[in-house]
């Protein structure tokens, strides 16, 4: 359990960190597009660069995110790796916010939130099970 949990932990920095390159280059105001775009509704540059990108206003969600899985994954190497689990709890909560907003007030499919959203599944669940 604890081998899976620090790859999905490094899937979601992955994540984390290419939605932080896709805002980043997204606010430089250049023509990019991202392989998350697919078109206006399936559209990661839609949902990280809209006000629901800093959904706590303290640090946009794709930070949030990576300081939760680089913690996920060092808190592993640790005899208190039973914490994951508590960590877990307010991230899915954050999931359920993030994925409401994009489905039903954005009307957006977004490919890299809705990874983080298995990414947040499993660790929640695997963390359970350990």
């Amino acid at each position: 359990m604890i081998t899976a949990l620090r790859i999905f932990a490094v899937l979601g920095m992955i994540v984390s960190i290419y939605a932080w390159i896709v805002k980043v280059k997204a606010e430089r105001g250049r023509k990019y597009n991202p392989l998350c775009d697919i078109k206006s509704n399936i559209s990661c540059t839609k949902a990280i660069t809209s006000k629901y990108g800093n959904l706590l206003k303290i640090l946009p969600n794709h930070v949030l995110g990576l300081l939760f899985y680089v913690s996920v994954f060092v808190v592993s190497f640790t005899k208190f790796n039973f914490l994951i689990f508590f960590m877990a709890i307010p991230a899915m909560i954050m999931t359920i916010m993030l994925a409401y907003v994009s489905f039903f007030i954005q009307r957006n499919f977004c490919l890299l939130c809705i990874s983080s959203y298995i990414i947040n599944i499993a660790v929640l669940v695997l963390s359970y099970m350990q």
